[in-house]
């Protein structure tokens, strides 16, 4: 008996603890598995940043240093203005002598905490405890003073006012382009004393203006802690005051904390997951959160200010900015579109409105808070529009969306890094069908041409080709034949620039004549800008999105095609890293001469599927994201611009992804997970499934797509837009025939 007893109790115990087990995997959410300071350390340029927001939120905060190394912070921040910007406004908290009082105190912390809804440090010299929650437009700091002595509260403003009214105080920093941000900020408790600060030394008075404006709040002894609420807006302050009094007002940290993190659950569980390793998956939920960052919605009760056209502006739908389009059309738009299209389609009707309030209706290139800076090259919003539509969205003005597309690719300078009307450079384009490069030692003598972004004359004609591109595919989708056939064929202006004897895309003199000698690593100067752009010729050896099978004929088939593509990633840098950084600082991350780090390079692994060897983009691809991506202080190769590189880790992890945004089409990759559910909105899922899973199991060996066979490596958009499951069948060693007919090849522009 006492035997059956124990047995019975083992069994008891074993499906306790089985029971436990469970329930505490049940209770890992999936923003549990986001991991702020992933990337916090950069390979060479800038830093990702821990930031603290909701989902597409107004309010950003990052604590302020150089990146994670920083051993100082810099005062305590309010409000980030921009991806990767500074904090707006700075609160510091301070016990010590009067004469230690500055406008940014620089403090010694420890034991700091980052989750993407809230943060808690302890500063260590200062001996305070501080923590923080927040919402979309306001937030709450709760700070707990160590020591018996009376205490301080500066606020400041890097330029602009500070004033206080008796209860709270409020005021704005100057941004550029006649844009403001203002700020309500509210202690719970009144201090006993209030001056201004300037130059270190407090004087009497209510309000601070100009660089550094700072005023003082003085608390005694007995105060040993407080409550400070505050809202921001871009409108005035008194809407930053009703952002405050809506979003935070009586509410704790453990309530602003817990909504918050529902929040962020709800917008991470549009994707489940799992198998995987743990690493993986905290990979793949912190590249989705990062993709929650821009754009920001910047609408306060149904009115946003528009730094396009300086105004305030009433609206029934949320409008969104920061939005670095370049980076972002690639996978980010597409993400959007597969897991929130509403928002999307809120994205583009803001593009359209933006074109309409500026002076000419041009397409924004690079939407920020204070307008659109003309970044980069090319404009990609075009493909963001006809990668919507061409996926079903209709909830914006293609009409209005094609005109302003048009007008900034015919109407505004293609030159780089420039707001300037089409002058010599674009006429040459219009004729010629290519941007002319400056032979070594020619001086540029086109003013539009940025000093330092250069020509980039091989990178600007071949992207603008793909804009002609999607600007026919809207043409043709709102009937206008003539547009359709002239931009359908100008569309191949790539061509006018391939070298047939080295296979690269090589640039051409006004007169015609290729460049040479030429060295299609390092010629160019910095970045390679003078042809190329942040990116040498073996990157852009690889941007005809839209016309893969047509770059493949130009390079001599098949065989010559993927023996190229071999080459790329083999193909040594050719000098030290050193020096070679030196000149490409933006093409990190690398596996030969393939860039991981940039932009450009995030389709060119999915390419193998459309030369007949999907296996090798099925090796290359977990490859390179478990090389480069990863759960810890260095985990992302090169810039991360606000999701731009993320949503490629997110699709790559899944298992497809959009290599030509404006096509409704995906390639499949390799899925890293047994399975994942993708909800993409009423009720409706698209299921990958990895059959005979196993973490070294990479390779495909059989696929069904809704339950039929399937020997493509891809599928189309309507495939999978009523809901739908792709089962693919792994193994250990390559399966070389699945996916390599010439009829599987994934769509291009014939």
């Amino acid at each position: 008996m006492i035997k059956s007893s124990l047995k019975v109790l083992g069994i008891v115990c074993s499906f306790m603890l089985g029971s436990c087990a469970t329930m505490q995997k049940a209770a890992i959410e999936p923003v549990d598995q986001v991991n702020p300071y992933m990337g916090n350390i950069s390979h060479l340029l800038v830093p990702t940043y821990p930031t603290m927001h909701l989902p597409n939120g107004m309010l950003r905060v990052y604590p302020e240093r150089n990146d994670y190394t920083g051993v100082r912070l810099r005062g305590l921040p309010v409000a980030v203005t921009s991806h990767r910007g500074s904090s707006a406004f700075s609160l510091n908290p301070y016990q010590g002598p009067a004469s230690g009082l500055r406008s940014v105190i620089k403090y010694s912390y420890d034991q700091e905490k980052i989750t993407p809804y809230s943060y808690s440090v302890y500063l260590d010299e200062q001996e305070m405890d501080v923590r923080y929650g927040l919402a979309s437009q306001a937030a709450l700091y709760e700070i707990d003073f160590g020591r018996r002595e009376d205490s301080y509260l500066v606020i400041s403003s890097r330029q602009g006012e500070i004033k206080w009214d008796g209860e709270a105080l409020s005021g704005y920093q100057e941004l550029a382009n006649n844009t403001r941000i203002y700020v309500y900020i509210a202690p719970e408790t009144q201090p006993s004393k209030v001056s201004v600060l300037q130059e270190g030394k407090l004087s009497a008075g209510t309000a601070a203006t100009g660089r550094e404006a700072s005023m003082v709040l003085e608390y005694p002894a007995s105060q040993q802690s407080l409550r400070v609420r505050y809202g921001i807006s871009f409108i005035d302050a008194a809407q930053a005051k009703q952002n405050m009094q809506r979003e935070v007002a009586g509410k704790s940290i453990a309530e602003l904390q817990n909504q918050a993190r529902k929040q962020w659950n709800e917008a991470l569980g549009k994707i489940s997951i799992e198998g995987g390793s743990a690493d993986e998956r905290m990979v793949f939920y912190t590249s989705l959160y990062r993709t929650f960052e821009r754009p920001v919605n910047i609408t306060e009760d149904g009115r946003y200010f528009s730094a396009f056209d300086g105004k305030v502006h009433q609206t029934e739908r949320n409008f969104y900015t920061d939005d670095w389009i370049w980076d972002s059309y690639r996978a980010h738009h597409p993400l959007n579109v597969l897991i929130d299209p509403a928002k999307e389609e809120d994205i583009l009707h803001s593009f359209v409105l933006m074109a309409r309030q500026m002076d000419r209706f041009w397409l924004p290139t690079f939407p920020e808070i204070t307008g659109d800076s003309r970044r980069m090259n090319s404009n990609h919003g075009v493909a963001t529009l006809l990668d919507a539509w061409q996926k079903g969205l209709r909830n914006f003005d293609l009409k209005a969306g094609y005109e302003a597309a048009k007008n900034a690719i015919t109407e505004k300078t293609l030159a780089p890094w420039s707001a300037a009307p089409a002058g010599e450079l674009d006429r040459f384009y219009k004729e010629k069908g290519f941007i002319p490069a400056l032979r070594p030692g020619e001086g540029e003598y086109i003013p539009e041409v940025n000093s330092f972004e250069r020509r980039q004359a091989i990178a600007v004609t071949l992207g603008t080709a793909y804009d002609q591109w999607a600007l026919a595919g809207i043409a043709d989708e709102l009937g206008y034949a003539a547009d359709a056939k002239y931009f359908k064929e100008k569309s191949y202006n790539y061509r006018n620039l391939f070298n047939p004897k080295t296979g690269f895309f090589h640039p051409k003199d006004s007169a015609g004549n290729f460049i040479e000698p030429f060295d299609y690593k390092f010629a160019g100067g910095m970045g390679a800008r003078d042809y190329y752009g942040e990116n040498n010729a073996w990157t852009y050896q690889w941007d005809v999105q839209h016309n893969v099978a047509d770059l493949i004929s130009l390079m001599g088939g098949r065989e010559a095609f993927l023996k190229n593509l071999d080459q790329l990633f083999e193909e040594p840098l050719g000098r030290s890293k050193f020096d070679f950084y030196a000149q490409l600082p933006d093409q990190t991350g690398n596996v030969g001469q393939f860039s991981m780090a940039n932009e450009p390079s995030l389709h060119i692994p999915y390419l193998y599927n459309y030369a007949g060897q999907p296996w090798k983009t099925q090796k290359m691809i977990r490859f390179l994201v478990d090389t480069w991506f990863r759960n810890d202080l260095m985990g992302v190769p090169g810039d991360e611009d606000g999701g731009g590189m993320s949503a490629f880790v997110v699709f790559s992890q899944l298992g497809f992804y959009p290599v030509t945004p404006g096509m409704p089409v995906y390639n499949i990759g390799s899925p890293v997970f047994e399975k994942a559910v993708v909800d993409l909105g009423n009720g409706k899922e698209f299921r990958i499934i990895a059959k005979n899973y196993d973490p070294e199991h990479k390779y495909i060996q059989s696929a069904r797509l809704n339950g039929k066979e399937w020997n493509k490596p891809w599928f189309s958009h309507e495939d999978i837009s009523n809901g739908g499951e792709l089962e693919l069948t792994m193994g250990l060693k390559p399966n070389k025939n699945w996916g390599t007919a010439v009829e599987a090849a994934p769509p291009s522009l014939k």
